[in-house]
């Protein structure tokens, strides 16, 4: 199976790469930080570009690409650590008025979670009772509903992934360029040993977490998408991890950036399949397969 990405699908991610560089920015990112709420020009900039339909047939209005063109903008989004209910929005494109075109905000329960309920304009499944709950992440208001709550689709699980895959890159690359230009004892922390296997771990977390979110991309199976989420999960959460150690004290502070992939890294791992379901269901698929059954 051949992951190289085609020409199109490059410049299609460097045009949100350089729509995100454009309109949020760090300044950005630090204001939403501060309780600035959803930006609703930024909102209707990625309906613009054709971020929710992208994947709408071009007679309906949309871009008419795929679910691996989807994954490769949802992997940006998570790389800048793009705040909203971007995935039950862009679910929504076709069905929802306005969701296309990024005028309206589409909110929808993953499991137990709502996020972004207060700011949705629609509301898509039975939100009904949901209270509000102290969020980890500061660019994540949350909402829980009582009881087991809904299942998230295939879709949603693998467009979570490929947030959490861009999340893992990036901290990765803040890691790299860090020990780069960090200096003890005369040197470059990059110099170190336990430095460089640190780096060289995320990247390996990193990679393996690209294939597997690639893959399952293309062929769009249930079971590859679970262990899809799974692996990004884990790079997501120990890449910013190790980012946290390669940065030392100053990394713990409210001011870099390191913390916050790490609490959004924890949000969106609760997201359905969470961590326990997710290996249950792969459990049980391994068992299907090994007995013949399904």
């Amino acid at each position: 199976m051949d992951f190289q990405l085609t020409d199109e699908q490059r410049a299609l991610r460097s045009g949100l790469r350089a729509l995100l560089a454009r309109r949020f920015d760090r300044e950005a990112l630090r204001g939403a930080v501060d309780g600035g709420g959803l930006d609703r020009g930024l909102w209707r900039a990625l309906g613009e570009a054709g971020f929710f339909a992208l994947r709408l047939p071009e007679e309906d209005g949309g871009v008419g690409l795929g679910l691996p063109e989807a994954v490769l903008l949802f992997e940006e989004a998570g790389r800048a650590l793009l705040p909203g209910p971007l995935i039950a929005t862009h679910l929504a494109a076709g069905a929802v008025e306005g969701a296309a075109e990024g005028e309206t905000v589409v909110a929808a329960p993953d499991g137990v979670l709502v996020e972004w309920l207060a700011e949705a304009d629609v509301v898509r499944g039975d939100a009904a009772g949901a209270e509000p709950v102290r969020s980890a992440d500061p660019l994540t208001p949350l909402h829980r509903l009582a009881g087991e709550g809904a299942g998230g689709s295939t879709e949603s699980a693998l467009l979570t992934a490929a947030e959490q895959l861009g999340s893992a890159g990036r901290t990765t690359e803040m890691a790299v360029q860090h020990a780069r230009e960090r200096e003890q004892f005369g040197q470059p922390i990059g110099a170190f040993q336990a430095v460089k296997h640190l780096c060289a771990q995320m990247l390996v977390r990193t990679e393996v977490a690209r294939a597997a979110v690639y893959a399952a991309a293309v062929t769009g199976d249930p079971v590859e998408t679970v262990g899809a989420k799974l692996l990004a999960d884990e790079a997501a959460v120990e890449c910013a991890r190790d980012c946290l150690q390669v940065y030392g004290g100053m990394g713990f502070t409210w001011e870099a950036d390191v913390h916050l992939h790490l609490k959004r890294a924890w949000v969106r791992r609760e997201r359905w399949p969470p961590t326990a379901l997710a290996l249950e269901l792969q459990a049980r698929a391994l068992e299907e397969s090994a007995t013949g059954v399904g």
